[in-house]
């Protein structure tokens, strides 16, 4: 396919990297950012862009890694006479707000992408959807070119899987982070609980989340939580955080 990249970002630098690799054609990268637009055309061989009347009006797919509140704006600034299929990567993103053009659609990997982490998508799922067969069948075989794990979805299903990579990732690494100021406050490397980190991640592959589950909450060690609870005493938002989701544990039952 031939490709216009219009964004510079994570999503942007990564997936063009990798369509390239794949054997397809960037046309151009657009970012309105004109150095952004340069920088990352100069690192795919291909032309740089900062205004969209300059789009190439003949690519096959114009892919929109923008940040979910640019989407409608940058959207409606492309040129009425696109016939490619126009996509946007967001997962909290309804389908509908590309629906001016003739053929659009959703590539969305529920995937933490930073472009200057290298990072292979061979194993990275790709939620896909068009707004027919005929583009969700393009779509997906693009995709196989770069993924060994698409999937077709609607939008309904691709926000419960952005909110629940939400609640995986996201928060999870907050909660790292939260882990980490405790332990730099008392002296202790963060090192420490990698580990258990690790076996945590490492369990969840073959068994469900709640079946693992342990710790206080899960045995209803009151005596233990109320010793964490006066330890935090001082953080009355991470006492907060450790009461809900100490309350969540102690409701779940083993399947």
């Amino acid at each position: 396919m031939n490709i216009v990249i219009i964004g510079s970002g994570n999503v942007a630098t990564q997936l063009g990297k990798a369509f390239q690799q794949a054997g397809h054609t960037i046309l151009q990268v657009y970012s309105r950012t004109q150095a952004n637009a340069i920088a990352l055309a100069s690192l795919l061989h291909t032309d740089p862009v900062h205004d969209l009347r300059l789009l190439n009006e003949q690519a096959d797919l114009y892919l929109l890694a923008v940040s979910d509140q640019a989407i409608a704006e940058v959207a409606t600034q492309l040129p009425q006479n696109i016939q490619g299929i126009v996509v946007h990567s967001s997962g909290a993103t309804d389908i509908s707000i590309l629906r001016r053009f003739s053929a659009y659609g959703v590539i969305y990997p529920p995937q933490s992408i930073n472009k200057q982490i290298e990072v292979s998508l061979q194993q990275v799922p790709f939620g896909i959807e068009g707004n027919n067969s005929a583009v969700a069948k393009k779509l997906l075989h693009l995709i196989q070119d770069i993924s060994t794990k698409p999937f077709s979805c609607t939008s309904e299903q691709r926000l419960a899987l952005h909110t629940a990579a939400v609640f995986a990732n996201n928060f999870t690494n907050a909660l790292f982070d939260i882990s980490y100021q405790i332990l730099k406050d008392h002296a202790l490397p963060f090192d420490l609980l990698k580990p258990i980190i690790a076996q945590t991640a490492e369990n969840v592959q073959h068994h469900t989340p709640a079946s693992v589950q342990t710790g206080p909450a899960k045995r209803k060690d009151q005596q233990t939580m109320n010793k964490h609870l006066q330890f935090l005493s001082e953080k009355p938002r991470w006492i907060k955080i450790y009461q809900q989701l100490s309350e969540e544990i102690a409701s779940k039952d083993v399947p």
